[in-house]
């Protein structure tokens, strides 16, 4: 039983989770701990912590978003769904300098870097790095760059797209993020080509 109120008309519909959470859904079941804490970045609607959540029991999924709006989204969503291993969504800010969370056993993070500021990916490398544990996931899910793929079309009128909204955002280079995450003793183990020419990016922490 959940444990927190919510009210199922705050629930919210992000039309591109349909698309895609069915192929997330079989990367994060490879790559994801069979139990344990996943603490998911950025949980926008609430609509993948709910179909994850659902397909496996045995993760205690823990949702975040800096949005209020989101947050009531979220809640609204698994009290429908009825799910007892989602807790309360955490207000989490991805750049901020501390998370409140002490260690989890995984973190995913979904269409979120691309649309964020670069101190976004930056904070959230920092934070991975601090609560992760010893070999535990990052799961990164979006478009990339590649130094060595050519750019799709449809990739490169997003990024376009992304940058005129806010100059701040935009599709990011694998390399640079890679890079950042090294610095945070995390490594780059996976690459995973996805639909719609996105991909499913696997970071895993080093020995402490």
């Amino acid at each position: 039983m959940l444990g927190w109120e919510a009210d199922v008309n705050d629930a919210l519909t992000a039309p591109a989770v349909a698309r895609n959470r069915d192929a997330i859904l079989a990367v994060l079941r490879e790559v994801l701990p069979a139990s344990g804490t996943v603490l998911e970045i950025a949980s926008g609607s609430g609509e993948h912590a709910v179909h994850v959540a659902a397909a496996l029991p045995g993760v205690d999924w823990l949702p975040s978003d800096p949005e209020p709006a989101a947050r009531r989204s979220i809640a609204a969503h698994a009290l429908r769904a009825g799910l007892g291993n989602i807790r309360p969504p955490l207000a989490l800010d991805a750049a901020a300098a501390a998370w409140p969370v002490a260690r989890v056993d995984g973190i995913v993070c979904i269409n979120m870097i691309h649309i964020a500021p670069w101190a976004a990916t930056a904070g959230l490398m920092a934070g991975a790095g601090r609560v992760l544990s010893e070999r535990g996931i990052l799961f990164l899910y979006g478009p990339f760059r590649e130094a060595d793929r050519p750019f799709a079309e449809s990739n490169a009128a997003f990024d376009a797209s992304l940058r005129g909204r806010n100059p701040a955002w935009g599709v990011r280079d694998l390399d640079a993020v890679a890079a950042e995450a090294a610095r945070h003793g995390l490594d780059l183990i996976r690459r995973v080509a996805m639909p719609a020419n996105n991909l499913s990016v696997i970071f895993e922490r080093s020995n402490r």
